[in-house]
């Protein structure tokens, strides 16, 4: 057997590999790791075999169903207060059609073929209240064959220096971080009714998941198909895409409208219940995504909103089509909202516009029928920024705009009434969170929040994922690169399988909310030293000069990792 140890930022790829990678992709036997409290410490152990195995990371009983093999089992021993949480971690397919690891698997064994690595993911989690310190601890590889005793393959050992200093809590998370949600496709993955009681208890867990990372913006949808199902009609094999909206509308015999708001309070008071109140992104009033099949329905109004709703008269399901209808529907919607209390966190998003002079005829328009409403656009079109959009209260520019656009952004910050965040999706190349980007550029999207001193990040995708994601997530690869879509997977209890791009997304943020701590304690020139050392361009104009991330930023985690050795000098050793 062949046993080692990696960095959290591992990336194992299965396609073309040396020959002997299993031996020297195992070779390391030691590592150490620092964290600080309300934090956790991760890295991943590697397993491999000239021959074919099991590996489980439990304790029940196990054997092959298909006769006699070897089992080896992983334990992972440590006196420290941590709490362990171990989990394999699955493959998926790149669009270059290799294997890359991404996937925290729920299940506790998996079989594995001789001369592959199997890759572990081990994470240690301190908690507030630890104290200070370092600890120890040690992972074994135990092996057996049917009803043999287990022998002791290898021991490997861990280190963690836990800080002084304590993370706030995620909800209390100063970095504006904005994934926007797609919930009909979890109803769609566990083929439940939409908004039923079975689809709120998995959207109960996978807002607990969005919470942990410090989500602030809840994702509702008010009307039918905003981006209508993303074109997915022009693809070879179209994915269901839809997204549906949360509004229940009725018409009476009497010509008379009533709004059942009943599931979009509850999915609004579920993401209280975990932390996340800081907005209400509304999606399908502004904006909406039209082409030659899914077009405007409502005559005389600048906008594709689709509203259906049950016509008791005939007992059949409609569209509304004339204006006034649309109106009042948009106005009990703010009326609702108001009542609610919860008007000031609402803001109306605008997805991509592209047309500038029709944009803002369009929020004119909802400005009069709504006028409480706030409005929020992710801007992929350099002249919105440069004409300033009338009636915008936060700003996203994609991450190429923010850079080629710096000067003008700089002159409008003290304009802008809301937050600035930066967004990344299809594009740019780097950095991104795709399958296929360097492991490091998920933890770097929060170092540029910082380095450019904007709010925090926005990115489309949390679970868009195309219609069989456990078994391929290449989709529409021209456009989406793999990893595009999504940050988590459908996983088989229920619960979200979360991946390594979400963890290391998660350092970033932890590192950000770590520096703001630092800089409250009078070490913000520390900070900047380590940003200096991290960054390689000098001005944001600069970012996308090179051709590769390489050339901007570091790819070592341990230049990141520098920051927690800061004031290092008052560790002290704890007995582990």
């Amino acid at each position: 057997m062949y046993f080692g140890l990696q960095s959290m930022f591992y990336k194992y790829v299965r396609g073309l590999n040396d020959w002997n990678h299993h031996k020297t992709e195992t070779g390391q036997k030691q590592i150490e790791l620092t964290c600080a409290r309300r934090d956790s410490a991760a890295f991943q152990a590697v397993v491999s075999s000239e021959e074919d195995f099991l590996l489980t990371i439990r304790e029940e009983p196990l054997f092959w169903k298909g006769g006699p093999l070897e089992i080896a089992r992983l334990s992972v021993e440590t006196d420290a207060p941590f709490r362990v949480n171990v989990h394999l971690i699955g493959l998926i397919e790149d669009d270059d059609r290799s294997l890359k690891s991404d996937i925290l698997l729920q299940q506790s064994h998996i079989y594995v073929e001789r001369r592959r690595i199997q890759p572990v993911w081990i994470e240690l989690e301190a908690e507030s209240e630890i104290p200070a310190g370092t600890y120890s601890g040690k992972l074994k590889l135990w092996t057996h064959t049917l009803f043999d005793d287990e022998k002791l393959e290898e021991e490997l050992v861990f280190t963690v220096h836990v800080r002084e200093e304590v993370l706030p809590e995620p909800k209390y998370y100063k970095f504006y971080l904005d994934l926007w949600q797609h919930n009909s496709n979890i109803a769609r993955k566990y083929e439940v009714p939409l908004w039923s009681e079975e689809h709120f208890l998995f959207i109960d867990a996978y807002l607990k998941s969005l919470a942990d990372l410090g989500q602030k913006a809840l994702s509702v949808v008010v009307s039918e198909i905003p981006w209508s199902g993303q074109g997915s009609y022009l693809d070879r094999e179209p994915s269901d895409l839809f997204e549906y909206s949360m509004v229940h509308v009725r018409r009476h015999p009497d010509g008379s409208y009533s709004y059942d708001f009943a599931a979009l309070d509850r999915y609004v008071e579920t993401g209280f219940k975990h932390g996340i109140s800081s907005e209400i992104e509304v999606f399908g009033l502004l904006n909406i995504w039209q082409n030659s099949v899914y077009g405007s329905i409502v005559e005389g109004y600048p906008d594709g909103i689709r509203v259906r709703y049950y016509d008791e008269q005939s007992g059949s399901y409609r569209y509304i089509r004339e204006r006034p209808h649309l109106e009042a529907y948009i106005r009990a919607l703010e009326s609702h909202l108001t009542e609610k209390g919860w008007i000031d966190k609402v803001r109306i998003l605008a997805d991509e516009p592209a047309d500038y002079e029709l944009f803002s005829e369009r929020i004119n328009t909802l400005q009069q029928i709504a006028p409480s409403f706030k409005y929020k656009a992710a801007i992929n079109h350099a002249n919105f920024i440069q004409k300033k959009v009338k009636g915008l209260h936060d700003y996203v520019p994609i991450l190429t705009c923010a850079a080629n656009e710096a000067e003008q952004i700089e002159s409008l910050r003290g304009e802008i009434p809301g937050r600035l965040l930066f967004y990344v999706c299809c594009h740019p190349k780097y950095p991104n969170t795709f399958l296929g980007s360097p492991s490091i550029e998920a933890r770097v999207i929060p170092w540029l929040a910082e380095k450019l001193k904007y709010d925090g990040f926005l990115r489309w995708n949390y679970t868009v994922w195309p219609d069989r994601p456990l078994e391929n997530i290449v989709y529409r690869p021209s456009v989406w690169p793999a990893g595009d879509t999504n940050f988590v997977y459908p996983g088989p209890s229920g619960k979200p399988m979360l991946s390594l791009r979400y963890k290391w997304l998660q350092r970033g943020i932890r590192d950000f909310e770590y520096m703001q701590l630092l800089k409250e304690t009078g070490r913000g020139h520390e900070v900047e030293k380590v940003l200096n050392h991290v960054f390689l361009f000098a001005d944001i104009k600069d970012l996308y000069v090179g051709e590769s991330g390489a050339e901007l930023y570091s790819q070592d985690p341990g230049d990141y990792d520098r920051l927690y050795r800061i004031g290092s000098g008052s560790l002290t050793k704890k007995n582990g």
